[in-house]
């Protein structure tokens, strides 16, 4: 099988043990974190073969980060440490549906000091996936990596996943935000996004509008997840399928988008798909569509965004569709 590369922030995410705003709360638990860590972990659970490319703080909580990745199978090989920053925190509260809010401490953290020239160049070969989000474009070395290893994975003939996940608070400006995610759109072959970012990063009310605007450049699909409501793909060819949300009872949604896009991008590893195969898969990716939401769905059940992953046997083999 491919590997998935996933490049990006590993945090600690300090979630609270009670609901309620950050102002209020007074206790937390400690879980390893960060979008694009957190995706890796969720193909290496499932069985695929997954590396995180990152830097962070030499610190006890980087050590920590190192441990829990390791423990889940991540190849930690091309995770870097530094003395000139710490690793990221973000303080996560929960509101009574499990709904959540951040306050990250990084101002810099170790990923964002990540440099071009730290990139390996034969990390990524054809029929691999490279993915990334948008937290890590902000204007710092970091984002320079990010343009150097897609630019090895092109070469590579690599299949590129970009989900922005959007942060604002982590940037100056909403404006700036926008600007770099719509920089690195026509790169990717894979777009996911939720319905609200949707129509955010394409600036449009209507969604066959945005849509149009987004399936762009090397894009092959836009997958948006609806929450609750189920998810959709919406293929260059104008295809497009939806699948139901599934009944869960929500005590923590945090990791689930990355738990829905490291399932489906396992099951194109999995299925040995490259970035030429994928536009013609339109029966594949419907299925692979299914079978993420399911795993989005039993990951809120549980706390925390790792703790909460679920391996092959809950996704593949007990789900009855």
């Amino acid at each position: 099988m491919n590997k998935l590369v996933a490049i990006g922030e590993a945090l600690i995410d300090f979630t609270a043990l009670e609901k309620g705003d950050l102002l209020s709360v007074r206790s937390f638990e400690k879980n390893a974190g960060g979008a694009p860590a957190n995706v890796a972990v969720c193909a290496a659970r499932l069985g695929g073969r997954a590396a995180l490319v990152s830097k962070l703080g030499q610190d006890a909580f980087g050590d920590y980060l190192i441990s829990v990745l390791s423990e889940n199978h991540v190849d930690v090989s091309n995770i870097l440490r530094t003395d000139r920053a710490n690793t990221a925190l973000a303080f996560v509260a929960l509101d009574e549906k499990g709904e959540r809010s951040f306050s990250f401490y990084r101002n810099p953290s170790a990923d964002m000091l990540l440099s071009a020239d730290e990139i390996p160049p034969h990390l990524l070969q054809k029929g691999d996936i490279l993915h990334f989000c948008s937290v890590d474009l902000v204007d710092a070395p970091v984002r320079e990596a990010h343009r150097r290893i897609i630019e090895y994975a092109v070469d590579a003939d690599a299949i590129i996943s970009f989900d922005p996940n959007l942060r604002p608070d982590l940037w100056p400006s909403r404006e700036e935000m926008l600007s770099a995610v719509r920089e690195f759109l026509p790169c990717c072959h894979i777009l996911k996004v939720s319905e609200e970012e949707l129509a955010e990063i394409s600036g449009k009310t209507s969604e066959k509008d945005a849509l149009s605007e987004l399936l762009c450049g090397k894009a092959a699909a836009v997958v948006v997840s609806r929450g609750s409501r189920g998810a959709s793909i919406f293929l260059r060819d104008g295809k497009e399928f939806s699948v139901p949300g599934e009944k869960a009872e929500q005590v923590d949604s945090t990791g689930a988008g990355d738990v829905f896009i490291g399932t489906f991008l396992y099951q194109i590893l999995a299925q040995g798909l490259t970035a030429e195969t994928l536009a013609d898969s339109a029966g594949l990716l419907y299925r692979f569509l299914a079978y993420a939401n399911h795993a989005a769905a039993l990951s809120v059940t549980k706390r925390g965004a790792i703790p909460s992953m679920p391996y092959y046997k809950d996704v593949f083999l007990d789900f009855v569709k």
